[in-house]
C-alpha cells in the first residue's frame, strides 16, 4: 500500500476549524460592539433634537395689552407669563432674544435688568412667582411675568412677539390690537 501524504488528517481539519470558529467570533463582537455604540449615538442624536425642538417655555394665562400713556391711541405695552412646558430644564431667560413685529415695524427689544421701568422698546423681568431662586433663571414650578415695551400699536393692528430661548424652539404671541383701546386690555 502506497502512503499518500496529501491527506488531509482529522487533526489538521479540527484545527482549521477551530481557526474559522474563532476568528469568526472575534469578528461578530467587533461588528455588534459598532453597531452598540452606533445605536448609542443615535439615541443621543434623537435626544438632542427633541431638546433642540421641543418648545421650552409656553404663555401661562391671558396676555395684556395697555394702553400708551405718551400717545394715547395704540398700545404702548405688552405682558404674559411664562413657565417651562413640563420636563423641561431651567433657562435663563435673561439671555433670550426677543422680537417685535407688526405690518410696518420689526424691532429687537433689548433686555432691561433689575426689573426697572421700561423706557424705551424694552423687554423685562417685572415680577417672579413662587420664586425657587433669585436669579433669572426660570426654572420649573417658576413664572415669570415678562413686560414688553412696544412702539406704539394702533388699534386693529396684529403682531407678533417671538422669545428665542438659548435652548429650544421658538415661542411667538401672535395678537391683535383691539379695536377701541382702554387702559388696560385682554388681547386676543
Amino acid at each position: 500500500m502506497k502512503k499518500n501524504e496529501n491527506a488531509f488528517t482529522g487533526l489538521e481539519a479540527a484545527i482549521v476549524l477551530i481557526a474559522f470558529v474563532v476568528v469568526a467570533a472575534v469578528f461578530s463582537y467587533v461588528m455588534l460592539g459598532a453597531g452598540f455604540f452606533t445605536a448609542q449615538k443615535a439615541q443621543d442624536v434623537v435626544h438632542s433634537g427633541i431638546g433642540q425642538a421641543a418648545s421650552s417655555i409656553e404663555v401661562i394665562g391671558d396676555v395684556y395689552g395697555f394702553e400708551n400713556t405718551t400717545s394715547g391711541n395704540g398700545l404702548g405695552t405688552v405682558q404674559f407669563t411664562i413657565a417651562l412646558t413640563s420636563g423641561m430644564s431651567p433657562m435663563n431667560i435673561s439671555a433670550m432674544r426677543v422680537t417685535y413685529a407688526d405690518a410696518t415695524t420689526r424691532t429687537t427689544p433689548q433686555y432691561l435688568a433689575d426689573r426697572a421701568a421700561l423706557t424705551g422698546v424694552q423687554w423685562n423681568i417685572t415680577e417672579i412667582f413662587d420664586e425657587v431662586t433669585e436669579d433669572t433663571i426660570l426654572e420649573p414650578g417658576e413664572k415669570f411675568l415678562l413686560t414688553v415695551k412696544v412702539p406704539d400699536t394702533p388699534p386693529n393692528m396684529r403682531f407678533t412677539i417671538s422669545m428665542q430661548p438659548e435652548v429650544g424652539a421658538l415661542l411667538t404671541v401672535v395678537r391683535t390690537a383691539p379695536a377701541s383701546i382702554y387702559p388696560v386690555n385682554i388681547l386676543r
